[in-house]
């Protein structure tokens, strides 16, 4: 039932913006006209195109005895502009595209007309068309003035005695619901799950398989609507099927573990990226949980959303202490298990695991980097925050506080980055390169770009095919099948001249992705080995993070 303010209420107050950006503000003493007058509109009504023009004539007459007449539209900006453009409207319009003004005058149907007088006084209101209201508004609007009352309905208009509006935009599902966050009274689509009143809500949680092996926040209806007010997408919006059950993740389940996980709201844009990257076919998420390797995802944040949420980019970086970090890994990986349905012992199979399936979510220290950002490298502008997801193992330490030039440098990173998974192995796919700000410096200095490094890599790991080989002092070495077919013989093993041949440790050079990260003090960098590349493996994947908070959250 509608709340519209009728006769001797106030008119609530507000301030919007117009499609130029400029503010637009009602009540509080911006204006001294004697009245106002309230034009809720949206651009595929009917009634609406009915109404416009009539408005357009009321403030034609009126607006030099002093009438204002606001437009307030519940459209974006474009469609804003066609329907002003059609009626060829003269006056101020609003826009109220977060929809919350237009909920905060409770009206059931657009056009919603109010005219209100100063102080904010309603005079009149009315929903729709009806031909009797209108000309009361315009007598009213008149008076209030000190104007005769103009003849804006003329007879050539034909126009009928009533006509119903259309459904305001707030009463859309997913608008209704966002709406109701802010007001901290929606509800959710999710199923209640109710805890005895004897039961120790974390016990209650971990008994029933929902949790990491730590505690987790119980996802109370208050928390998730809280958790919500960081995305203007719709709760029930699906983002994406995570495998291995391929159960889809909307908005509302990726917010309840974003909850769970600790997550504060302006986390959740970042989580909700970091998903839609997981659940691609090239990273390939299914089979990260599936192998019995080390591989987790690892999530790497770029952009300026970094210093927005309170990013860990430096000191201790894959370490404790930051809940932003720390939370957004773990959101991740709970709605694997919880949505997903990988869990270990059942489809996720890794044989020792690693810290990192609990979390890992670093920023790269951009500002102690001389090179573009990974997300640059990638495509992505500067000033554009994306999450990077790539299948890694843990960190392992490059240490070399000796080293003063950079080809030096290159090669201790190098000789270190050719342990990965077993030095024999050779021709592997990524791998992720952590050079911390000190070592930075060194291969600043000497101008060493991030091209050079990966070619130092490449030429301090290349070895001959022979040492490559299974033999009897290490059985362990390149399989046929990951030697290139040119150095094959006709009878599928290495030609006498391939022997010699060397190969370097990774297939190509672009499979060794750098970023910038750690204190600015330690000459200590980490690199974080990669799983099976190529169809079969996963390929590291970027998604831009979407700017979903509303101005208002």
């Amino acid at each position: 039932m509608s709340d519209f303010p009728i006769a001797g209420a106030d008119a609530p107050a507000f301030a919007l913006r117009d499609r130029n950006g400029t503010p637009l503000a009602f009540g509080d003493g911006e204006s001294s006209a004697p009245a106002t007058l309230l034009f809720f509109f949206k651009h595929d009504c009917a009634t609406c195109d009915l109404t416009a023009p009539l408005v357009e004539r009321l403030h034609g007459a009126l607006a030099a005895e002093g009438l204002r007449v606001v437009g307030v539209s519940q459209d974006a900006p474009a469609q804003t502009t066609g329907f002003v453009d059609r009626h060829e409207l003269s006056f101020a319009v609003a826009l109220d595209t977060a929809l919350e003004v237009s909920a905060e005058y409770g009206f059931d149907a657009v056009p919603a007309l109010v005219l209100a007088g100063d102080p904010r006084q309603v005079l009149f209101s009315f929903e729709g068309f009806v031909k009797r209201d209108l000309l009361e508004l315009t007598r009213l609007a008149a008076q209030a003035c000190g104007a005769a009352t103009p003849e804006i309905v003329r007879d050539e208009d034909q126009l009928p005695e009533h006509q119903p509006g259309c459904g305001s935009k707030v009463h859309d599902p997913d608008v209704a619901r966002r709406l109701a966050v802010r007001r901290g009274a929606a509800t959710l689509g999710a199923r209640r799950v109710r805890i005895p009143i004897d039961d120790d809500p974390f016990e209650f949680m971990a008994a029933q398989g929902l949790d990491d092996g730590l505690p987790v926040v119980p996802p109370t209806e208050e928390r998730v609507l809280r958790m919500l007010q960081g995305t203007m997408r719709p709760a029930s919006a699906v983002v994406a099927h995570i495998p291995p059950n391929l159960a889809p993740a909307t908005v509302e389940k990726i917010a309840v573990n974003a909850v769970m996980a600790g997550c504060r709201p302006e986390y959740l844009p970042v989580v909700i990226a970091a998903t839609e990257a997981a659940c691609t076919d090239a990273f390939n998420l299914h089979g990260v949980l599936a192998t019995t390797y080390f591989a987790t995802p690892v999530i790497v944040v770029n952009g300026p959303i970094r210093h927005e949420i309170g990013l860990n980019c430096g000191g201790n970086l894959f370490g404790q202490g930051f809940r932003a970090n720390a939370t957004i890994g773990r959101a991740l990986q709970l709605l694997v298990r919880n949505v997903g349905g990988g869990r270990p012992g059942g489809v996720d199979m890794s044989t020792l695991g690693q810290p990192g399936k609990f979390t890992c979510c670093v920023g790269e220290n951009e500002e102690e980097s001389g090179w573009e950002p990974l997300h640059v490298e990638r495509g992505f502008g500067r000033n554009t925050s994306t999450v990077t997801l790539f299948a890694g193992e843990a960190p392992r330490a490059i240490r070399d506080q000796l080293s003063r030039t950079a080809r030096s440098l290159g090669a201790s990173v190098g000789l270190c980055l050719e342990a990965m998974a077993h030095p024999k192995l050779h021709r592997m796919g990524e791998v992720l390169l952590v050079v911390s700000p000190e070592h930075a410096r060194t291969f600043a200095r000497d101008g060493y770009s991030k091209t050079d490094l990966r070619a130092r890599i490449q030429e301090v790991t290349a070895r001959p095919l022979r040492e490559l080989l299974p033999d009897d002092e290490c059985q362990k070495g390149m399989a046929l099948s990951a030697i290139p077919r040119e150095l094959l013989g006709s009878d599928g093993r290495p030609t006498p001249d391939a022997l010699d041949t060397p190969l370097a440790k990774f297939k190509r050079d672009e499979d060794i992705l750098i970023i910038v990260g750690g204190g600015t003090a330690g000459k200590f960098s980490a690199v974080l080995g990669g799983w099976a590349s190529g169809t079969t493996g996963s390929i590291a994947v970027t998604r831009e993070i979407r700017n979903e908070r509303s101005s208002s959250a």
